[in-house]
């Protein structure tokens, strides 16, 4: 069931599905302080009550959308009446599909947090050429997963001399908490390696051809970096998007090669890192251990405010090519929640308010569909990208 629509129409700019979760709460929180008045945006959600309360809860007043991810109908009808569709439904393998199905049937431009590889992988399969026929942006990864790493990357690169192979590495330093979804997201992926593989597979098999470019990525082991101690290799989605975006955009040069890790400091840190990580994958391929993980934290759980308050995070990057180096650096508050709140409200708003950014449809990296608009928002909303050495 839908309500609130008026049928032909695109009466809302910006719609965020999944507001009643922990971060979709956090994101209605932050277009309300800081969504320009002439931005017709709503909230939207299976439950009418909870909606509800959640907008009595922030005060305020907007309309509010019924859709449910296992009715087809409502997905369109949600979708037919957005220009900008946010889903923080997850986890994405598991809820995510609908939402992008609609929007790329509807031409609706669509942004999720998703950092699940078999998800983003499966939705490029499925979806990437009816998007493109349809105009719609399919952006995934659109929160701390992947943005300061993926724009981050972007302005490394915009500093460095053009046409010369390129060398960048990322090296993460964060302190965070995390949320119900986080955690049973990061679970399903870790029980789910096989299934991922297989979608990497598939979608390397359909991706464009570079011609005489390459771009690859580089998986180092752990080792002590200058300035930074030790440091390991981080195996998330990120490093997929920052060479997404580098094997779209000619400004990376003929030959860009990217390494991400997570500066743990210590060596003894290092270790218990990629224990704990080894740990957690082995325990998620049985299901009486993944339970024990999941039940651990609730859906809709996350840390509170105190905790985010005391979260940070950097993105160091280290760029060479055509003799030249530079040490650039992004850098923010909470990562996880506080941030990434604002950073998927923000390219929301990019793509519905900002004129000039790139015609493309079809599935999109952050980089390639907003690039130095978003990163502009960004900077004005106090995630500064910095060069530090040259």
């Amino acid at each position: 069931m839908y309500d609130r629509l008026v049928a032909n129409g695109r009466d809302h700019d910006v719609v965020l599905f999944g507001a009643t979760g922990f971060t979709g709460a956090l994101a209605a929180q932050y277009m309300k302080l800081h969504a320009p008045d002439r931005l017709r945006w709503a909230i939207a959600g299976r439950n009418a009550e909870k909606l509800a309360a959640l907008a009595e809860r922030l005060e305020i007043d907007v309309p509010m959308l019924r859709a449910d991810v296992e009715d087809a109908a409502s997905m369109r009808a949600l979708a037919e009446a957005s220009r900008v569709l946010v889903s923080t439904v997850g986890p994405y393998t598991r809820y995510g599909e609908p939402a992008v199905e609609a929007c790329a049937l509807a031409g609706t431009d669509y942004l999720d947090l998703a950092g699940e590889p078999e998800f983003v992988d499966l939705m490029y399969i499925r979806h990437h050429e009816r998007a493109i026929q349809s105009g719609a942006r399919l952006v995934h990864c659109c929160g701390f997963d992947s943005v300061p790493h993926d724009l981050g990357a972007q302005f490394t690169v915009e500093q460095l001399p053009e046409n010369v192979p390129l060398r960048v590495q990322g090296f993460v330093r964060a302190r965070l908490s995390i949320s119900g979804g986080t955690l049973h997201s990061a679970i399903g992926a870790f029980s789910r390696l096989r299934q991922s593989a297989a979608a990497s597979a598939a979608r390397r098999r359909l991706r464009p051809h570079l011609g005489a470019r390459r771009v690859r990525g580089h998986v180092g082991g752990p080792h002590h970096e200058p300035e930074l101690g030790w440091v390991v290799p981080l195996p998330t989605i990120d490093p997929q998007v920052v060479l997404r975006s580098a094997a779209a955009l000619p400004r990376y040069g003929p030959d860009f090669s990217y390494a991400h890790y997570l500066v743990t400091g210590s060596l003894p840190a290092a270790g218990a890192v990629l224990g704990a990580t080894l740990g957690a994958v082995a325990l998620a391929q049985l299901p009486p251990t993944r339970r024990m993980l999941l039940a651990r934290i609730a859906p809709g759980e996350g840390p509170s405010v105190e905790r985010r308050r005391e979260s940070r995070f950097e993105v160091r990057f280290l760029g060479e090519g055509g003799g030249s180096r530079v040490v650039t650096q992004v850098s923010g508050g909470d990562p996880g929640y506080e941030e990434t709140a604002k950073i998927i409200c923000e390219a929301a708003m990019c793509l519905s308010e900002d004129r000039g950014l790139p015609s493309l449809a079809g599935q999109l990296t952050p980089a390639v569909a907003m690039g130095a608009a978003l990163r502009d928002r960004l900077q004005a909303a106090g995630i500064p990208f910095r060069v530090l050495s040259r």
